[in-house]
């Protein structure tokens, strides 16, 4: 059977974790930039199928393909990597230290904003005709993606900032919990279906991905959206990364972690045969 029980995939969410830890720098680096740059284009192909059909459901239905894509591939993005490599530094793997875990995080969080803006910079390329043309009809709704998604939140204030960062938490919990579906399954097709059905979820809802915003606000900004670097690093990609790091890590990896890698005692059985019960199966028929 291709099903991998929870305890075995529990346990390999943790080796996953540790082996991000000592992989090289190089690898880490172009992995995570390969990651950013396919998950960017299934963003750029989700708006192009929602602006060509007027209908953002099967925008959402068809962008999990580029999630299965870098996963199948081996490529890590900031969102995984939060969720698994703290369970090696809890679990105490040897060598797996505060330190490692910082500098995973921070190279996969370069190498993923470089692939998602290399991204951005081309389909910014197609849409304007090498910038000479004002953008298409897909340029202007990536700008006025990243406007509602920075300066509609600022327009709430403090109640923006909170659905802001409560999206991003919503997000990971959905996108890694993909990432821990595939581990359930030992064949391609089953990890497919096991990643497509959450990933499907957090992008129809809307909810805020701080790898897909990597592309979307750059491209935003460079097809004329009306907001700054400074909307989209306050009211956007630094609360989205936070709330993706909470999502992801307390909702999935510590979930899974304790109640399937370190499973709790069971409680003491009642010894029915002492209090005089006889056991359902030992009464005879009638």
């Amino acid at each position: 059977m291709s099903y991998v029980s929870p305890a075995d995939f529990a346990r390999k969410m943790v080796d996953a974790g540790e082996a991000k830890v000592f992989m090289s720098t190089r690898d880490t680096l172009i992995r995570a930039y390969m990651a950013g740059a396919i998950l960017a284009l299934a963003a750029a192909f989700a708006v192009t199928v929602t602006v060509n059909t007027g209908n953002p459901l099967i925008g959402a239905l068809l962008f999990p393909v580029g999630f299965c894509m870098l996963y199948l591939l081996g490529f890590d993005l900031l969102t995984g990597v939060f969720t698994l490599v703290p369970l090696a530094l809890l679990d105490r793997r040897p060598g797996v230290t505060l330190r490692g875990l910082w500098r995973n995080w921070a190279l996969v969080f370069a190498g993923n904003f470089a692939g998602a803006f290399t991204v951005a910079v081309f389909m910014s390329i197609i849409v304007t005709f090498g910038f000479t043309a004002a953008p298409n009809e897909i340029g202007q709704k990536l700008g006025h993606i990243g406007e509602g998604r920075t300066l509609g939140y600022a327009a709430h204030g403090a109640g923006g900032m909170l659905t802001l960062f409560v999206r991003a938490v919503m997000c990971n919990w959905m996108v890694s919990t993909g990432v821990v579906a595939a581990m359930m399954s030992t064949s391609v097709s089953g990890k497919i279906m096991a990643m497509w059905m959450p990933i499907l979820i957090f992008f129809y809802m809307g909810f805020e991905h701080s790898i897909v915003n990597m592309f979307l606000f750059p491209a935003g900004l460079m097809l004329g959206g009306q907001f700054t670097i400074a909307d989209y690093l306050i009211w956007n990609e630094i609360p989205t990364v936070l709330g993706n790091l909470v999502g992801g890590l307390t909702f999935v990896g510590a979930m899974i972690y304790a109640t399937h890698h370190r499973t709790g005692p069971e409680r003491a059985r009642r010894d029915t045969a002492h209090q005089g019960v006889v056991p359902t199966a030992a009464v005879p028929a009638e």
